[in-house]
């Protein structure tokens, strides 16, 4: 795997020291993550990677969602948009709903548990912790052998990655994350020397 252009620093999580999350380069593998829960009957986690992808909302605020941030009891439908004020920022954000996304949470809803969307399925029907969504998705790494370091960040930072390979502007990719600086949205890609490598022989100028 490519070498990123960034140096990897260490963070704790749940405490267990890590090194930096990555993005996810390779859409194979995105896919296996989350169907590897769907293949398991767990419509839960598989909506959390979904939508951790999808949203590309901070782990905090995803696992804030509640049923009635998605859905619209009345209508009997899945809101096209969820409304939220990001914890971290302050700022307030409107994010629509991919058709894979409402797919994943119309395959959970059936078995819902509470009010938030990513139950804890205890007595207190609160939400998961970010370590439990952490070890969920290193669940299903190890279990698929995938050799990349993928946190809760992970999915936010893929997000990312693949919009700018699709052509995205690095400055509206600033925007829609909320970043206070181009530099924290250039970390959050992953840029490799690989990637470098493909702008310069891209360019077929003579």
């Amino acid at each position: 795997m490519p070498t990123p252009v960034s140096q990897s620093v260490s963070q704790r999580q749940g405490g267990i020291k890590l090194k930096k999350t990555e993005p996810i380069r390779d859409k194979k593998a995105l896919r296996q993550l989350a169907v590897y829960w769907l293949k398991r009957g767990n419509f839960r986690n598989y909506a959390l990677i979904v939508l951790g992808v999808s949203t590309a909302l901070r782990i905090g605020d995803l696992l804030a969602l509640t049923w009635s941030d998605v859905y619209d009891e009345e209508r009997g439908t899945f809101r096209s948009h969820i409304f939220l004020k990001e914890r971290k920022t302050g700022k307030k954000k409107q994010i629509p709903l991919s058709k894979k996304a409402v797919k994943a949470l119309w395959r959970y809803y059936p078995h819902r548990s509470g009010d938030f969307i990513f139950a804890n399925n205890r007595k207190s029907a609160g939400a998961i912790c970010r370590e439990h969504a952490w070890r969920i998705i290193r669940a299903a790494t190890e279990a698929l052998g995938l050799a990349f370091s993928v946190g809760c960040h992970g999915l936010r930072k893929s997000f990312g990655f693949f919009a700018w390979k699709a052509g995205v502007l690095p400055v509206l990719l600033m925007e829609l994350f909320n970043h206070s600086s181009f530099e924290i949205t250039r970390l959050y890609l992953g840029i490799t020397q690989a990637d470098l490598d493909g702008v310069y022989l891209s360019m077929a100028l003579f």
